[in-house]
């Protein structure tokens, strides 16, 4: 087995040396690729409305027809645009499974194999076929070991963990490639490379330079390629992650960072867009790296119809006025015998990210507006080389406004989500580029067993009591009459939310809307790899089927409310299209 493993080992030191990989598709006419006008996408001279998916498992599907088959489900529906995974760094060689990159004891080396970057060719390959352009991502912020979980993030939800041994099996259960948080990331840079922090994956230099060489293979594989629709640095980066920042890590090293990797994809690839995939936390008051360039306005004979405002510049007390409007009439709207009382206490999981220096903020603005998630996103958007913004809104597990005393818990969570969407659809008119929103996602009751934060490898509801709830079953009711806390949303109210942001969304200028995230049934399964033939990770009896299901961190899809969610994004495919 060593030996076997070091041959391979050598033969893909020797396949990756080359100075330029062999790409994978023909020169393209320059109309085909995705470019921007204004605060809109554009292609082949019209413009081009996104409503997406996320599905970065698709590299992990055992057989090109299912990469086929997927493609085809996703065409079928109207979507143009599905962002996956471009990474999927490993420590050691397995012995099943894709895998594009070993990062260990400061060597890296790429695998342009068969389970290697020919497993992307194929994604690129079949999404061209379909008219589908991908968004390529090109690390992961989030790249947690069973060590890591966060103390704090797990007694938050503890009162809903029934059996830590059903937690335990849940855990060793999972397949390599089942979560998004398990293809590999900049903390696997940081510990093979020897290092303590997690933004030395910024700062180190010897770490910058392996992570641009993965990048220039990858960039340069597709640089001719149409389907990819652009690159996004890396998901939802910050200063923090499940290891620790140092205290000298502000959202200008993440800023800067971004601005590096950009010019350096940039100078390699003139075809296609580049996007940051930030979660979209901002940083009221902090000093800017690349702040927005104004021009004085040009005096006009007559107004232009149609012409949006300029939208004004975002500050603290902006946002703290609208929102202290707001909770005024959603407070006046109350019966007289509920003006005085607190309503709508939340329920829902919180996990908590790892300390980072906060920014000094005595207006109480919030942490999605202070800095103190160690990224801004809006000066990361100034840089000259990002074609388009990005932002993410997963209200289970991060914070993006106060709640309202006035709502319920689940109208808090529409109503923030609704505030966020519309902040950045002000910053796209702000700076006159598009702004994506790359997902978004709630996590249902019938989801909860499976529901595992991005930061950790717990799932936290595989309990004794919730795992026993069918996938078939409506959620409309409590998860289990025996559950100490009934955690996630009722299909209904995701289908509101999911139906509501996504208005709001079109309506405030937001130029791409994806969903997280993608299911795919009907799967080639093969023992010991993501798809597996006893894939169990809920506690139900096992089977020996030979297809299998696309990989639930808690946001699929699958069951009951597919056909709801799919009717969704339909309707926004239509009601974009008509504009």
């Amino acid at each position: 087995m060593q030996l076997t493993k070091a041959l391979s080992l050598l033969t893909c030191a020797l396949l990756s040396s080359a100075t330029v990989p062999t790409k994978t598709m023909k020169r393209a006419d320059p109309s085909q690729f995705v470019t921007t006008q204004g605060s809109k996408f554009f292609v082949n001279g019209s413009e081009f409305p996104i409503i997406g998916t996320n599905a970065y498992w698709l590299q992990a599907l055992n057989e090109e027809q299912d990469i086929i088959n997927t493609f085809s489900n996703i065409s079928a529906l109207g979507i143009k645009v599905v962002r996956a995974w471009a990474f999927n760094d490993v420590t050691e060689i397995p012995d099943t499974g894709t895998w594009f990159q070993l990062i260990a004891n400061g060597t890296t080396s790429v695998n342009t194999g068969a389970n290697g970057l020919q497993k992307l060719d194929m994604i690129i390959k079949h999404a061209e076929s379909f008219g589908i352009y991908v968004l390529l991502t090109l690390t992961n912020n989030w790249a947690p070991l069973a060590t890591d979980n966060l103390t704090e993030s797990i007694d938050g939800l503890k009162s809903s963990v029934q059996s830590r041994a059903v937690v335990d099996t849940f855990n060793a259960s999972r397949p390599r490639n089942f979560l998004s948080n398990d293809y590999g990331g900049m903390d696997v840079y940081v510990r093979q490379f020897g290092l303590q922090n997690h933004d030395e994956f910024y700062t180190n230099q010897t770490v910058l330079n392996a992570f641009m060489n993965y990048t220039t293979q990858i960039v340069t594989r597709y640089v001719d390629s149409p389907a990819v629709l652009a690159w996004e640095l890396a998901n939802d980066a910050r200063c923090n992650s499940s290891v620790a920042a140092s205290a000298t890590c502000t959202p200008q090293t993440v800023t800067q960072w971004h601005s590096t990797v950009a010019q350096h994809i940039k100078a390699l690839d003139p075809n296609h867009l580049i996007s940051s995939g930030t979660q979209g936390f901002l940083c009221m008051g902090c000093p800017k790296l690349f702040p927005r360039q104004t021009s004085p306005a040009q005096p006009s004979a007559r107004a232009v119809v149609g012409r949006r405002s300029v939208a004004k510049p975002l500050t603290r007390e902006r946002i703290i006025q609208e929102r202290n409007e707001q909770f005024k009439k959603s407070r006046a709207l109350l019966p007289k015998s509920e003006q005085d009382k607190g309503e709508g206490i939340r329920v829902r999981g919180r996990w908590v990210s790892t300390p980072t220096k906060r920014q000094s903020d005595s207006q109480g603005v919030g942490s999605a507006f202070d800095g103190s998630q160690g990224v801004d996103s809006e000066d990361i958007l100034g840089i000259p080389q990002i074609g388009f913004g990005s932002f993410q809104l997963f209200p289970d597990q991060n914070t993006y406004g106060t709640d309202d005393p006035s709502l319920s818990a689940f109208n808090n969570t529409l109503q923030i989500g609704i505030n966020w969407i519309t902040t950045h659809g002000r910053l796209a008119q702000q700076f006159d580029k598009p702004v994506s929103l790359l997902g978004f996602g709630l996590v249902t009751q019938t989801n909860a067993p499976d529901f595992v934060p991005f930061n950790s490898t717990v799932a936290p509801f595989a309990s004794d009591t919730t795992s026993t709830v069918s996938k078939a079953s409506s959620t409309s009711s409590s998860a289990s009459a025996n559950s100490t806390q009934t955690f996630g949303v009722t299909d209904s109210e995701q289908a509101t939310a999911y139906s509501t942001w996504l208005n709001t969304g079109i309506s405030s200028g937001v130029s791409g809307l994806l969903q997280y995230q993608w299911s795919q049934g009907n799967l080639t399964a093969q023992a010991n790899t993501t798809i597996s033939p006893n894939d169990d990770t809920t506690g139900e009896s096992s089977n020996d089927d030979t297809t299998g299901e696309s990989p639930n961190d808690g946001y699929s899809i699958q069951g009951v409310g597919e056909d709801t969610v799919q009717s969704i994004l339909q309707n926004a495919i239509q009601s974009v299209s008509s504009i």
